[in-house]
């Protein structure tokens, strides 16, 4: 119960001084949704766009202007090859791709919209998660999971990318 406090502290923290241009704290995160009407996955990430547009720059060695203006599909689809390699799903043992659906930015802060179709049930999942930990050793990617009424929080690093939720 303190955990998810905290957790819930850290983000209100987060995402309310977002207005900022500068940061000095790194990090992300996750809303994992499991929807058994829909038997998907549904999945929020939030992660600052000045970061990711560095890591993106770092990892293809293209700039690119995601959440400006100057913002291309190509960049779009570098950001898509670079959560699709960073941030991994296994549910039930099997690894799951993710679908893209749209993003939006808020403040300086990157909103991306992914799913995972044909999931009738969710029994245990794997997260690997290593988003931006090559650029920040700081880095905290929080991940929040919800099972109809379960709900369970990792907390993922640098250190430690991989969790699991059952």
């Amino acid at each position: 119960m303190k955990k998810s406090r905290n957790i819930i502290l850290l983000i209100v923290l987060v995402f309310g001084l977002t207005a900022v241009t500068a940061h000095r704290f790194y990090v992300a995160i996750y809303q994992i949704n499991f929807i058994p009407q829909k038997k998907r996955i549904e999945i929020t990430t939030r992660i600052f766009v000045d970061d990711l547009n560095e890591a993106l720059q770092n990892e293809y060695h293209q700039k690119t202007f995601i959440g400006t203006e100057k913002e291309t599909p190509e960049a779009i689809a570098l950001m898509k090859k670079y959560l699709s390699e960073k941030f991994k799903v296994s549910i039930n043992g099997r690894f799951r791709s993710m679908s893209y659906l749209s993003n939006e930015i808020e403040n300086n802060v990157i909103i991306c919209y992914l799913t995972i179709k044909d999931i009738p049930t969710v029994n245990m999942m794997e997260v690997d998660n290593s988003v931006l930990t090559e650029l920040y050793s700081e880095q905290q990617n929080i991940v929040q999971y919800n099972n109809n009424s379960t709900k369970q929080n990792l907390l993922l690093t640098s250190e430690t990318t991989k969790g699991m939720l059952k």
